[in-house]
C-alpha cells in the first residue's frame, strides 16, 4: 500500500483519492486544514481509546479470577452484584432524567416500522435497502411462503393470486376500513363516491392510486384496470403498496469484511453516493443488464388541490465500527494503525455534510441531523468517549453541537447492566437503542467463560437473563424519555425464506413497545410492516412505561449448565451445529470478503449470518473446551466433518475454494483459531483473527 504524508499522519492512497479527489472538492473544503484537524483528533483520542480497551481487559481478568476462586460453588446473585460494584463494572444508577435530543426525524422519533441493516460494501444491496421505503404487498405475499406454502414454480398461478388479493383486502379492512362494506366487495374503480370509516385516514391521490394513513404509515391502493392483475379485479385494483422500511442502517461493521484501506474507501464511497444521491449499480439479471439507482419521492395530490411529497427512500443511518479495531487506512506518527472507529466518525460525518448542505439529489434528514449507530460499547465511560468524539468532529466540520446523533447498541453485558448511565452519557444526542441478542449472547458467554460450561446454544434463548435483557431495554428506554424522541429497537429475523414464521412471531416486537425491529430483506420489511398496522406501538409504550423495570439479578445470572451432563451423541450434535455455522460463514469471509450473506445451516435452511452469529458459535465451543465438556480431538473432528458438508453446500459456487480434503486453507485455519484461541480473544470478538486471515488471503 502506498502512503502519503498528511499533517504528520501517513494516509493510504485509496483514502487520499476518496477524500481529496471526491469528498472535499464538492464541499469546497481545503485538504490541509482538514488533515490537521484529523491529526489533532487522533492525537487526543487514540491514547484514550487504548486505555478504555485496557480497562476491558483488567475487568475481565478480575472476573475470571473471581470465577476461578468460586469453582464448585453455586451462583450467588447478591455476591455477584457486590463484586461487580467493587471493581467498577457496575456503577450507581443515575437519578431519573429525560433525554434532551432535538432535531430528530419523524421516521426515528414519531413513527414505528421496520428497519433494514445492509452491508456498505455492496452497492446493489445498499440501493435495494434504501429503496425499501415502499414495497408491494401483492409481490411480498405471492413471492414468499407468507400464505403458508412457497410460491409455485412457472407462470403466474391465478388461484394463488386470488388468495393474495383476498389477504391484502382483508388487511385493508383492518387498516383502512370502508364506511360501508368490505374492500372485497368494492366494485367502483378509484373509490369514486366511496367513504372511509375514518375519513381523516385519506391522504390524497397519486396518478393511479389513493393513499391512506394508519398508525403513521402510508398505504397506497393502486387502481389500474389495464394491468394484468387490475383487469381481473372488480374495482381495477392492481396492487397494495405499503410504506415499509422507514429507516436503514448502512453498515461498516458486522456485515462487512473491511480489513484495509481499499475496503474502507469502498464502504465510505458508497455512503458518499447515498448522501450525494448519485449511487448506482449495473448488474445482469435474467440475462439482461439493469442499472439500479435511488428511488424518487412520491407525489400525492391532497384534497385541497396542493401537492404533498412522500419520501421515496428510507432514512439512512450509518453504523461505524466499535472501539476495538484499528485500520491501516491511516497510520499515526509512531507507525501504528489509527483507531478505526475514530476515523469512521470523522469520514462518515464529513460525507454527511452533503446532506446537511443540500448538495445531494435527495435529502436524507429533513431535521438536519447525521445519524451514526455506534456498536460494541462497554458501559457509560465508553459511551461518554463517543459523545466527546462526536463533539470534536462537529467542531472540525463547523457543525452545531449535537448535529451528529448516536444510536447505542445494547449488545454488551456491561452496557446492559448500566443502561441508564449509558443513555445518560449521550442524553443530548441519542436517537436509538437496540437489543443485539447475538452479540449480547457472545459477550455473556465470554464474560462467564471461567464460571463453568454454558447450556446448549439453543437453550440460551430460554434462560432468564435473555428475558430480563429484552424487557429492561424497553423499560429503561421509556423511563429515560425515548418515546417520541428516539427509536427503541429489536433484533433480526434471520430466516429470509421463512416469512410465514416471521408473520407469526415477529409481531412480538411491536407488542413489547419497540418502535422498530430488524428484517433481512426489503420483502421482509413489507411483510413486517403489517405488524405495525396491527399494533399501535406508541399506545403500547404508554402502557409498558407503567410496569416496573426488571431488576439486575436475572440479568447477571449466567446461562450455566449447573449439574448438567450430556451424552456423547448430544455433544457431537452440538459441536457439529456450531462448527457448521462457523465454517459456513468464515469460508466466505476469508476467501471472498463477504461479511454477511444467507448461509445454509446444518439443516440446509438459509440464515442471515454475520460476525455476531460467529461470535456465539466460536465462544460456545471455546467454553466447552475450557471446561472439558469436549476434547480438542472432538472439536477437530467436528470441524473436519462440517468442512466437508459446507463444501457440498457451496458446490455450485464457482468462486468457492473447498476446505477438504487438505483442511489447510486459510479459511479452515481461521475457523480453528476462532475456537482454540477463542477464550483469549478480547471480549470474545472475532474481528482480530478474521482481519489477520483475510489480509493474508488478500495478499495471496
Amino acid at each position: 500500500m502506498t502512503y502519503q504524508a498528511r499533517a504528520g499522519l501517513s494516509v493510504a492512497r485509496p483514502v487520499i483519492d476518496l477524500i481529496e479527489g471526491e469528498v472535499l472538492p464538492g464541499l469546497n473544503l481545503e485538504a490541509a486544514p482538514f488533515w490537521r484537524g484529523v491529526a489533532e483528533i487522533l492525537a487526543r483520542f487514540a491514547p484514550e481509546n487504548r486505555r478504555l480497551l485496557a480497562v476491558r481487559d483488567q475487568m475481565q481478568a478480575r472476573i475470571d479470577a473471581w470465577h476461578e476462586a468460586r469453582q464448585g460453588l453455586p451462583h450467588d446473585a447478591a455476591a455477584t452484584e457486590r463484586f461487580l460494584r467493587e471493581i467498577g463494572y457496575l456503577i450507581e444508577t443515575p437519578q431519573p432524567f429525560t433525554i434532551a435530543t432535538e432535531n430528530v426525524d419523524d421516521e426515528v422519533a414519531r413513527m414505528a416500522g421496520p428497519q433494514l441493516v445492509v452491508p456498505a460494501l455492496n452497492a446493489r444491496f445498499v440501493l435495494n435497502a434504501a429503496n425499501a421505503r415502499w414495497g408491494s404487498l401483492y409481490d411480498a405475499l405471492y413471492g414468499t411462503d407468507a400464505l403458508g406454502e412457497p410460491p409455485p414454480p412457472g407462470p403466474y398461478d391465478a388461484a394463488r393470486g386470488a388468495r393474495v388479493v383476498a389477504r391484502a383486502k382483508a388487511f385493508l379492512d383492518q387498516a383502512a376500513p370502508l364506511a360501508d362494506g368490505s374492500w372485497a366487495d368494492l366494485r367502483d374503480p378509484h373509490l369514486n363516491g366511496i367513504a372511509l370509516k375514518e375519513p381523516a385516514q385519506y391522504v390524497g391521490a397519486t396518478d393511479k392510486g389513493r393513499v391512506f394513513r394508519h398508525h403513521g404509515l402510508h398505504i397506497e391502493v393502486v387502481f389500474d384496470p389495464d394491468h394484468p392483475i387490475g383487469t381481473t379485479d372488480p374495482a381495477g385494483i392492481s396492487d397494495v403498496v405499503l410504506e415499509a422500511a422507514l429507516s436503514t442502517i448502512v453498515d461498516l461493521e458486522d456485515s462487512v469484511a473491511a480489513v484495509d484501506a481499499e475496503d474502507k474507501a469502498a464502504g465510505w464511497r458508497n455512503w458518499l453516493g447515498l448522501m450525494r444521491g448519485d449511487l448506482s449499480e449495473t448488474f445482469v439479471k435474467g440475462g439482461r443488464a439493469m442499472t439500479r439507482t435511488l428511488a424518487d419521492d412520491r407525489r400525492v395530490m391532497v384534497p385541497d388541490g396542493t401537492e404533498r411529497v412522500l419520501k421515496g427512500r428510507s432514512l439512512l443511518f450509518v453504523r461505524n465500527v466499535g472501539h476495538l479495531m484499528t485500520t491501516p487506512a491511516v497510520l499515526l506518527a509512531d507507525g501504528s494503525e489509527a483507531p478505526e472507529g475514530v476515523l469512521d466518525a470523522i469520514v462518515t460525518s464529513l460525507i454527511g455534510l452533503y446532506d446537511l448542505r443540500g448538495l445531494g439529489r435527495f435529502g436524507n434528514s429533513a431535521a438536519g441531523s447525521i445519524y451514526i449507530v455506534k456498536p460494541k460499547m462497554h458501559g457509560p465511560e465508553e459511551c461518554a468517549f463517543t459523545d466527546r468524539l462526536f463533539d470534536v468532529v462537529e467542531d472540525l466540520l463547523d457543525l452545531p453541537r449535537h448535529t451528529i446523533k448516536v444510536g447505542v447498541m445494547d449488545e454488551e453485558r456491561r452496557t446492559s447492566a448500566n443502561l441508564e448511565a449509558c443513555i445518560r452519557s449521550v442524553k443530548d444526542r441519542i436517537v436509538f437503542i437496540n437489543t443485539g441478542f447475538l452479540d449480547r449472547t457472545g459477550d455473556e458467554i465470554h464474560t462467564a467463560m471461567k464460571a463453568g460450561p454454558v447450556v446448549r446454544k439453543a437453550e440460551i434463548k430460554s434462560t432468564d437473563w435473555i428475558a430480563a435483557y429484552e424487557a429492561r431495554n424497553v423499560a429503561i428506554g421509556l423511563n429515560c424519555g425515548l418515546s417520541g424522541r428516539a427509536q427503541i429497537g429489536k433484533g433480526m429475523w434471520a430466516a429470509p425464506d421463512r416469512m410465514a414464521e416471521m408473520l407469526g412471531q415477529k409481531i412480538a416486537h411491536p407488542m413489547t413497545g419497540a418502535n422498530t425491529a430488524w428484517v433481512p430483506s426489503p420483502t421482509a420489511a413489507t411483510l413486517h410492516a403489517l405488524h405495525y398496522h396491527a399494533v399501535d406501538v406508541f399506545a403500547r409504550q404508554a402502557e409498558i412505561v407503567k410496569i416496573e423495570t426488571p431488576g439486575l439479578e436475572p440479568l447477571l445470572t449466567p446461562p450455566l449448565a449447573t449439574g448438567r451432563t450430556w451424552s456423547a451423541a448430544e455433544i457431537e450434535t452440538e459441536l457439529d451445529n456450531n462448527a457448521q455455522g462457523l465454517l459456513g460463514y468464515v469460508v466466505r469471509w476469508i476467501d471472498q470478503g463477504v461479511g454477511c450473506s444467507k448461509v445454509p445451516d446444518i439443516h440446509d435452511i438459509g440464515l442471515m449470518e454475520d460476525r455476531a452469529t460467529l461470535r456465539i458459535s466460536s465462544q460456545h465451543m471455546a467454553n466447552w473446551l475450557m471446561h472439558g465438556v469436549c476434547t480438542p480431538d472432538q472439536v477437530e473432528a467436528a470441524l473436519r466433518r462440517m468442512a466437508i458438508k459446507v463444501d457440498a453446500q457451496n458446490a455450485d459456487d464457482p468462486a468457492y475454494r473447498p476446505m477438504a480434503p487438505g483442511f489447510d486453507g486459510l479459511a479452515f485455519q481461521a475457523a480453528r483459531a476462532l475456537v482454540f484461541d477463542g477464550a483469549d480473544q478480547q471480549n470474545g470478538y472475532t474481528e482480530p483473527l478474521l482481519h489477520t486471515f483475510r489480509r493474508r488471503a488478500k495478499s495471496q
